[in-house]
């Protein structure tokens, strides 16, 4: 665990993975509504190995300090999460993305809470590219065109993700590089009992291929 600054003076919390080689690049990895977990940790190790300076800032910590919620208190974790300010998260982002900057791009890996937070991004900030995993509450933030390039996974039973949110990212964001898969919410989370093993691994996979080509790696 490391600590971050933020623009406004704001210290919080955040765990680094760094490659044993070179680096391809940084990459800032946001987190469900359960804050850092052991699972989102094991992800930044994860893209480590694959050569990325890897950072999961806690976002939660201008609510909830040191907060980690536990995968059975949900409506816990989603109750945090409304009440971050959208500001001062974009904040935290982006000076995670400082901490990881090695002169070779930053990109933004997201899930759920953190999927959304993602597209708010890469609409917002200079990055060299972004992905969700099912990400949530897409519907409400497509107005504003991307700055980078980005790639969406999604489950196809995902009830916070439905078909009609899937169809209106393809038509606010007609570039961006969608991929579905036989699974619902959660689907790459291995802590949990919504894993689905195989949509996991070619998610990851073609997430891998997709920044490698971005950060020219």
């Amino acid at each position: 665990m490391v600590r971050v600054t933020a623009e406004d003076g704001f210290t919080f919390d955040a765990y680094e993975a760094r490659p044993e080689a070179g680096s391809k690049g940084g990459l800032v990895i946001l987190q469900e509504i359960f804050g850092v977990t052991d699972q989102m940790k094991s992800v930044a190790r994860k893209y480590a190995e694959q050569g990325y300076d890897a950072i999961v800032p806690a976002l939660f910590d201008r609510a909830a300090p040191k907060t980690v919620v536990p995968f059975s208190e949900g409506p816990r974790g989603l109750e945090i999460a409304k009440s971050l300010n959208p500001d001062q998260t974009k904040m935290d982002i982006a000076a995670s993305a400082k901490a990881v900057d090695t002169g070779k791009g930053v990109s933004v890996l997201g899930f759920c809470l953190g999927g959304g937070q993602a597209l708010r991004m890469a609409q917002g900030l200079e990055l060299t590219s972004a992905i969700a995993f099912y990400g949530t509450r897409l519907q409400t933030i497509l107005g504003a065109p991307l700055k980078c390039p980005m790639m969406f996974h999604f489950g196809e039973t995902d009830d916070h993700s439905p078909p009609e949110v899937i169809e209106a990212v393809r038509v606010a964001i007609p570039e961006a590089e969608i991929h579905l898969y036989p699974a619902g919410h959660a689907f790459a989370n291995d802590a949990r009992d919504t894993y689905v093993a195989d949509a996991a691994k070619l998610a990851h996979e073609r997430t891998i291929t997709f920044l490698n080509k971005h950060h020219n790696a």
